[in-house]
């Protein structure tokens, strides 16, 4: 079971607090390895497990659209869970506004906006980490490293990417005598990580259950300097896909966790402790699979409204020709959610000329509309697009997954208008 070391900070000579400058004691948590994680889960709960991870196969597979369309809806969901991810951690950031941001970075416009670039690094994380499941076959504490510099890439905190930490940091208060909590001394961390990956390596669990500890164990470890958070969430991902569980969608747990934060943090919180070891990961182990649930319903959800989107802009557009740029681009729109003729063409491989007569087509059709990003740069946006993602966010954050029956539980953006 882990354990309690008390140690002594010795304060900071330079704090701007007396709290901060005055040597105390303080209780560092110690997690017990994984690798004789012991954990028999109650019949109700292995039952639960099974139909969500079926959930998620059903996720992957029979969504009724061409893989190319799949493919761009999973990475409008990665937008989505990037977003989400950020949104825990206090980066707030719409999917549009993020959209516009990565299309100017995609352009070479310089980004001024420090909250899209972090929010940036989370998909860049996102893409690592699926990256990495999808051609190791066993992963390594330099993968996670990765994973946590692509997430500070171009970022003020850059320099600390990939860096486990060496020094004693905490969550919460002026210093760790007075924290919320105070993660495993920094001598321990290495080995720590070493057992993490040991653990993602093996099949000993149920994919969705080994998701849920390796997460909970990783944010207990909190290995680096900034952006443990957002990397452990993204560890999800990678346990996931690496399991074979979601080849192509990874379910938005993030966007779950994010309707009640304060709960998030409560089921980590619930792991540690020195109570009867197996008992400890029950709540939470509970509470992944319930949110993993939720977010294959409403991806679903999701899903189909994009696709009763698409079915409106084909029809408006009329008759396409097969193989036509027109017919490419639509089928990218959820991947492009913003776009310019340039990016367009890079994604389709089709010549300039031939991309722009299509968004010419789709433009007068009322598929897309001009926008600009920078300050004279065109751009085009997908009408529609984003306010069914608001729409998706509101049902989210309802605890009753009906905003017309209860309303949002957190700050949601505002209702679309049509």
């Amino acid at each position: 079971m882990g354990l309690w070391e008390e140690h002594v900070w010795p304060g900071d000579p330079s704090g701007q607090t007396r709290a901060q400058r005055t040597p105390c004691r303080f209780q560092a948590y110690v997690p017990e390895l994984l690798n004789s994680l012991d954990v028999t889960l109650p019949a109700s709960l292995a039952a639960d497990l099974v139909d969500v991870e079926q959930a998620v196969r059903s996720l992957n597979a029979e969504v009724p659209s061409p893989l190319a369309e799949v493919e761009a809806m999973a990475r409008f969901l990665l937008r989505a869970e990037a977003v989400a991810s950020s949104n825990i951690e206090g980066l707030h950031i719409n999917v549009r506004r993020l959209a516009r941001s990565e299309a100017a970075a995609r352009s070479g416009v310089e980004m001024t906006d420090e909250t899209a670039r972090a929010v940036l690094g989370n998909i860049h994380a996102l893409d690592e980490a699926l990256a990495i499941a999808t051609a190791r076959k066993v992963i390594t504490v330099d993968d996670l490293r990765s994973i946590h510099e692509s997430l500070l890439r171009n970022t003020r905190e850059e320099r600390w990417g990939g860096a486990v930490r060496d020094t004693q940091n905490w969550i919460g208060g002026p210093s760790p005598c007075r924290a919320a909590f105070v993660p495993p001394p920094p001598h321990h961390v290495e080995g720590l990580l070493e057992d993490l990956v040991a653990y993602v390596n093996s099949d000993d669990h149920p994919a969705l259950m080994q998701a849920a500890v390796a997460h909970v164990q990783f944010e207990t470890i909190h290995p680096f300097g900034d952006g443990n958070g957002r990397t452990g969430r993204a560890l999800i991902q990678l346990v996931l896909r690496r399991r074979g569980l979601a080849p192509r969608v990874v379910p938005p747990v993030s966007l779950v966790l994010a309707s009640d934060a304060d709960r998030y943090v409560a089921g980590l919180t619930s792991v540690r402790g020195e109570a009867i070891e197996g008992n400890r990961w029950l709540n939470w182990i509970e509470q992944f699979v319930e949110a993993t649930g939720r977010a294959c319903v409403d991806a679903r959800r999701f899903v189909e409204s994009v696709q009763e989107l698409e079915l409106g802009w084909r029809s408006r557009l009329g008759p396409v020709r097969a193989g036509s740029a027109a017919s490419g681009l639509l089928a990218e729109l959820p991947r492009l959610p913003v776009f310019t003729i340039n990016t367009a063409s890079e994604t389709l491989q089709r010549s300039w000329d031939a991309v722009n007569q299509a968004v010419t087509r789709l433009e007068q059709a009322g598929v897309v509309r001009q926008v600009t990003i920078g300050r004279r740069n065109r751009a085009y946006e997908v009408i529609g697009l984003f306010e069914a993602m608001t729409a998706y966010e509101r049902i989210l954050a309802s605890p009753a997954a009906d905003t017309s029956i209860a309303p949002p539980a957190r700050p949601v953006p505002s209702r679309p208008r049509s």
